[in-house]
């Protein structure tokens, strides 16, 4: 799932697009502090949803996590460091959403065809 929202938008309030999305099954989510809030947390866990996400440095009621699953996560930066490989994609030369979206899909087919 892919959602391109503007630079100035925080993720917890972005993946707010998502909700509707997400699969209704026993799975994992494995994200950044920047999606580490209660509404985030409660809309996964309502989905069945496991959340593997650190908690705030401020947070007042630390969150648990599995700090060993969490390590997983660099596959996810490694493709988007890839992906930023790509000039028109790190420099964003598309002005339109749609135009952008195709080249990261170009990008990602290449990436994965590639390896």
């Amino acid at each position: 799932m892919l959602c391109l929202t503007e630079g100035q938008m925080s993720d917890h309030i972005g993946a707010k697009l998502l909700y509707p999305m997400l699969p209704n099954h026993n799975c994992v989510m494995i994200g950044d502090k920047g999606y580490d809030s209660d509404e985030y947390r409660a809309a996964l866990q309502a989905k069945n949803i496991m959340p593997c996400i650190p908690p705030r440095r401020g947070r007042l009621i630390p969150a648990n996590f599995d700090a060993n699953l969490y390590r997983q996560r660099h596959k996810v930066e490694n493709l988007f460091a890839r992906l930023k490989d790509w000039r028109r994609i790190h420099t964003r030369y598309d002005r339109c959403a749609h135009t952008f979206l195709s080249a990261i899909t170009i990008a990602a087919i290449c990436a994965f065809w590639i390896n």
